[in-house]
């Protein structure tokens, strides 16, 4: 829900680029910016690019949000030719620290009165951003993970995602890869097992929403499309980003016995925890292989780039911008790092393969012959996917075998609980700080 949580980003779009122009001397003549092409990295940025610090290691996240942006940008500048004037330097402000509060809203009208476009992508503050939107129609407002846009229907706000289950799948299938090469091993304890002789894996989960189970489940499925007889635990922090009670949480499922890790956390905590006990981690959002080198596997995260190309690019020319934007897996929206030294060999092409079916349509996550409920295929099921707030579901969303996962609307709305996956209950509070 939250990958980069409290950042704020606006455009002060004034014009784009009047000449086709080099990417390299775009980026560093017309930003400022210092670009390694070689290794995609920004190397270094303008004091016109605002940071503010943060308490936490949530600045790396940070950075990767900007690295997200000028790649974008970039794209856009060596693409297009415009004519008027050129990129400004003061095009781009990073405000860090927004809580899901009124701060949003009084942030979000400061930013209205100068510029053209309001990005925010933290759950909490879509009900500020569309009260925001709602008094500047002329200011557009962007809010990634949200999910009342195509029903506000408003004309100047949006809501964008992305199908990151699949992300989640392949490194479940990274996972299994591993889990598998380690039963071949004999290197499982007895621990690990069930009374049914099930293995066991985790979960460290933020909040029981549908996102997060949609999240996890398409990671089980991964794993269990390698090694069939897995079933998992999960447990919650009931937090987006709670580095203390994230490593607990892992702390606890491995001393329940899971033989393999994985998260929908931004923090260090669960993975640090796997290295310490020699646990293999999927982590997400970014890789932790310099820090956790021979527990990382992969990680999948969001690619924002493309969209942040699509919106500055519609702001430019004055389109529409659709309310409800949904990247994917073939259009670069989703994507895995690099695999981990733990990740064990031929990995790399059954995740390979495996996209290309999710590509093709002949491969779908969540179809139904994969997974029961209560012990019964699924069959039907209507999703809550107009939230009005009622919680009740209107669209049915089984069909064709398959549960038609962020089709209806981007943000996922998978809250099905599958046989197999274990609630275990949250992390104690008093276990989190």
């Amino acid at each position: 829900m939250v990958y980069f949580k409290f950042v704020y980003f606006c455009f002060r779009l004034k014009g784009l680029v009047n000449s086709y122009i080099e990417i390299g001397k775009t980026l560093n003549n017309e930003f400022g910016v210092e670009y390694d092409l070689t290794a995609s990295r920004i190397i270094k940025l303008p004091d016109t690019v605002k940071t503010l610090q943060l308490e936490t290691d949530e600045n790396e996240l940070q950075s990767l949000i900007i690295d997200c942006l000028v790649e974008a940008l970039k794209q856009l500048n060596s693409m297009r030719e415009v004519e008027g004037e050129n990129l400004r330097k003061d095009l781009l402000d990073k405000i860090t620290g927004i809580e899901e509060s009124e701060a949003c809203y009084n942030k979000a009208i400061e930013l209205a009165k100068t510029c053209d476009v309001v990005f925010a992508d933290s759950f909490g503050h879509e009900d500020f951003m569309i009260q925001a939107a709602e008094e500047n129609p002329n200011v557009r407002f962007c809010h990634a993970t949200g999910d009342q846009a195509h029903t506000e229907k408003l004309e100047n706000y949006y809501n964008a995602f992305a199908d990151i289950y699949q992300g989640r799948y392949l490194a479940g299938i990274a996972g299994g890869m591993k889990l598998k090469a380690m039963v071949d091993a004999g290197e499982l304890k007895p621990n690990n097992y069930d009374e049914n002789q099930n293995i066991k894996i985790g979960y460290v989960g933020a909040w029981p929403y549908a996102e997060v189970k949609s999240g996890y489940t398409s990671w089980y499925l991964g794993v269990k499309s390698v090694v069939n007889n897995v079933v998992m635990d999960v447990t919650f922090t009931n937090s987006w980003y709670s580095p203390v009670g994230e490593q607990t949480g892992a702390e606890n499922l491995i001393a329940r016995g899971c033989a393999l890790i994985s998260q929908h956390a931004d923090s260090m905590g669960a993975p640090n925890a796997c290295k310490e006990a020699n646990v293999p981690n999927v982590s997400y959002n970014g890789s932790t292989e310099a820090t956790c080198s021979g527990s990382f596997i992969v990680s999948s995260k969001i690619n924002w780039a493309p969209y942040y190309e699509y919106v500055v690019n519609s702001a430019i020319e004055n389109t529409k911008i659709d309310w409800d934007y949904c990247g994917t897996i073939e259009g670069g929206s989703v994507v895995l790092t690099d695999l981990g030294a733990a990740a064990v060999t031929g990995t790399q092409e059954a995740i390979d393969a495996a996209k290309a079916k999710l590509v093709s349509g002949e491969l779908k996550v969540f179809d139904t012959s994969k997974f029961t409920v209560g012990g019964k295929t699924l069959e039907t099921y209507k999703a809550d996917v107009d939230d009005m707030g009622d919680f009740q579901g209107e669209t049915e969303v089984v069909k064709d075998g398959y549960f038609h996962e962020s089709e209806y609307r981007s943000a996922p709305y998978f809250d099905v609980n599958i046989d197999g996956i274990n609630n275990i209950g949250n992390v104690p509070e008093t276990e989190q700080n």
